[in-house]
């Protein structure tokens, strides 16, 4: 690994923790909010035991460093216990100021630093909060979705909320956990998100010249084979696979429309790319 992505990685981290050591202080401990996850965990067991946020958020995460180096790799979980370590000093060490009272304001801005400080260490290959770990541990062991997991891991967080503090901190923490969540996805995956397109036409030489020339992307064409018709009929073809951003599917649209109507035309999301001709290309308009 270069000199300057160790520098970036570390500038991710230290960035994701000022920032969720910011909203965990400035906004959700003076006003009794949790969010989801580890952090959430964290902050129900300080609000009903008076123990330090800091200490917890080094013993709530602890399992879940074990299942790192078990379920993604050493280097990973080095990085997720110095950046763990680093949020609990910084808890430590800085006193950041009450910013708002106003639930709402507490709700959507906690959880937004709350998530950005997460994503930007996710973006560093780190990690705050080791509920992901424990769901990639499980979905690996047991077999079971990551999704799932979060889910109900969330779901009990919530439920315990609303038993120990009141229904009304719990609806409120949910509001957080959803303000963190969508931070969190927009650091991690970015602003521009992208869509895979498979096309299937018989004027697929026409569309590959569409997508090269009018959109400005690359392509790649595979050969594929057809089985339908009673008889069981099988047509040979060329199959166009492309990636552009969400905002040219409607250009897409139009331009294979002009070419032929009856294209069957298939699209699935890509939360990312790398290489290619995706990014280095303006968006045409």
């Amino acid at each position: 690994m270069s000199i300057n992505l160790y520098v970036k990685d570390a500038f991710f981290i230290v960035a994701g923790i000022c920032s969720a050591a910011f909203g965990l202080e400035s906004f959700l401990l003076p006003n009794r909010f949790i969010d989801g996850g580890a952090t959430g965990i964290s902050l129900l067991i300080t609000e009903i035991t008076q123990i330090p946020l800091w200490v917890l958020i080094i013993i709530v995460n602890v399992p879940f460093i074990f299942m790192a180096f078990r379920a993604i790799g050493r280097q990973f979980a080095i990085k997720a216990i110095i950046a763990i370590l680093g949020l609990a000093l910084v808890l430590f060490a800085v006193d950041f100021p009450e910013v708002t009272q106003d639930k709402l304001l507490v709700a959507v801005f906690g959880g937004f630093f709350l998530g950005a400080g997460i994503g930007l260490s996710i973006r560093g290959g780190s990690v705050l909060d080791g509920t992901e770990i424990l769901a990639i541990f499980l979905s690996r062991k047991w077999g079971v979705k990551i999704g799932d997991v979060i889910i109900l891991v969330n779901v009990v967080i919530f439920m315990a909320a609303a038993y120990l503090l009141s229904i009304e901190a719990a609806l409120y923490s949910m509001l957080t956990y959803l303000a963190a969540s969508k931070t969190l996805d927009f650091v991690v995956e970015g602003i521009e998100e992208y869509t895979g397109v498979t096309i299937i036409s018989d004027e697929s030489e026409q569309i590959r010249e569409m997508v090269i020339e009018k959109m400005g992307r690359g392509l790649t064409i595979y050969q594929a084979k057809g089985g339908y018709g009673k008889n069981g009929k099988q047509n040979e073809y060329d199959v166009i696979y492309t990636v552009i951003t969400r905002l040219e599917i409607r250009k897409l649209h139009i331009e294979i429309e002009k070419i032929d109507k009856k294209a069957f035309v298939v699209m699935n999301s890509i939360n990312d790319t790398k290489g290619g001709m995706v990014k280095k290309r303006f968006l045409n308009t």
